[in-house]
C-alpha cells in the first residue's frame, strides 16, 4: 500500500478491510513505514493481539512508534477522539500525523455498536481539515455484513487486503449518525428518581445508593458520582431545569441514564477537548473518560444520555 498524500492536504481516512492476519500485517506495516519515510509521528490503537502483530511485523522501525491496546484505551468508544486521536494529533502540532486507529473488533458487542459506528462517523467533522492520516481497519472475515456496509459510509476511501485503493461510492458520515441516534427505552425494573435544581444531591445519592445494591464497589463508585453530577447539573443548566435519573443493572453492568428536555446540536459535544483556558464545556467528555460506554439519544423530545460501568 502506498500513499502520496503530503503534509499540506487534509484529513485523509481509510478503511483498510482484510481478511487474514498477513493481510493485516502486511498492509499496517506499509502504512506505518511510508509514515516513516515521511519523518510523521506514528500512533497504533487496535486490540491487543492486532498490536503484537504490528509490533512483529514492524521489528526495529517499532521504536518511536506510541502504541495502545484499543480495548482498553477506547473501550468507550466516545472517548477515542478526544483522549486516543485527538491526544496524538494536538501533541504533535508541526505537521502530518498517521494513525491506525481499530475501533470496532469482532468482540464487540450489539450494545455497543452504536456507539462505535457513530465514532468512525464522527472522526470525518472531528478532523476536517487537519493534516492527520488515520486509517481504521475491518475484519471482514469476522465482521458482519452491516458493520461492513457502515465502514464503506463512514470512510471517504477504500483499501482492500491486498492494497487496492479506491473511493467509497457511498460515503455519507452524517447519515449514519442521524440513523444510529436511536431512541433508548430504560429498563422496566430502573429505579427512577425525578429532580430539579434543588435535588442534585440527592441525585447524586440516590445513583450511589442503588449502584452500591447492585455490586458497585470501589472507586467505581466515585466515577457514578462524578458522572451523574456532571449530568444532572447539565440538565438543570441546559436542559430546561428539570431531569429524570434512572439507575438498574443489566448483563453485568451498571447503567444510569439521565433525561431531560435540552437538545444537543453539536454533533462533535463532550468529544471536543476544551480550549485552552476555557471554563465550562466539559462535563459530557469528563462521562466519556469515565464510563466504560455512553448512549445517547437527541431530539426534538429532549436528550438521553446512557453511561455503562462494569460490575
Amino acid at each position: 500500500m502506498t500513499s502520496t498524500v503530503t503534509t499540506h492536504e487534509a484529513f485523509v481516512h481509510p478503511a483498510l478491510f482484510y481478511r487474514t492476519e498477513q493481510e493485516y500485517t502486511r498492509q499496517t506495516v506499509s502504512f506505518l513505514r511510508g509514515g516513516l519515510t515521511r519523518g510523521e509521528p506514528l500512533a497504533v490503537a487496535v486490540p491487543g493481539p492486532n498490536l503484537e502483530l504490528i509490533k512483529e511485523g514492524l521489528g526495529g522501525d517499532a521504536e518511536g512508534v506510541l502504541f495502545l491496546d484499543m480495548a482498553e484505551a477506547g473501550r468507550n468508544p466516545g472517548r477515542i477522539i478526544p483522549k486516543v486521536l485527538r491526544g496524538f494529533a494536538d501533541a504533535h502540532p508541526g505537521g502530518r500525523v498517521r494513525i491506525i486507529g481499530e475501533p470496532i473488533w469482532a468482540g464487540r458487542s450489539a450494545v455497543e455498536y452504536p456507539a462505535c459506528v457513530q465514532h468512525e462517523a464522527l472522526i470525518n467533522a472531528a478532523f476536517e481539515g487537519r493534516a492527520v492520516t488515520i486509517l481504521c481497519p475491518y475484519d471482514e472475515a469476522r465482521l458482519d455484513a452491516q458493520v461492513i456496509a457502515d465502514a464503506r459510509i463512514t470512510h471517504p476511501t477504500l483499501i482492500s487486503g491486498d492494497g487496492d485503493e479506491s473511493v467509497s461510492d457511498t460515503y455519507d458520515w452524517p447519515a449514519v449518525v442521524d440513523r444510529y441516534n436511536q431512541p433508548l427505552a430504560p429498563a422496566p425494573d430502573a429505579a427512577v428518581f425525578p429532580y430539579g435544581a434543588e435535588d442534585l444531591p440527592a441525585a447524586r445519592q440516590f445513583a450511589l445508593t442503588h449502584a452500591t445494591r447492585l455490586g458497585l464497589t470501589g472507586e467505581r463508585l466515585m466515577d457514578v458520582e462524578l458522572a451523574v453530577a456532571e449530568l444532572t447539573t447539565n440538565s438543570v443548566v441546559h436542559g430546561g431545569g428539570r431531569g429524570a435519573l434512572a439507575v438498574w443493572a443489566e448483563q453485568g453492568q451498571l447503567v444510569c441514564e439521565v433525561r431531560d428536555a435540552g437538545r444537543l446540536t453539536d454533533p462533535l459535544a463532550g468529544r471536543r477537548p476544551p480550549r485552552h483556558g476555557q471554563l465550562g464545556g466539559r462535563g459530557l467528555m469528563l462521562v466519556h473518560y469515565v464510563a466504560d460506554l455512553v448512549r445517547l439519544h437527541t431530539g426534538d423530545d429532549g436528550t438521553t444520555v446512557r453511561f455503562y460501568l462494569g460490575l
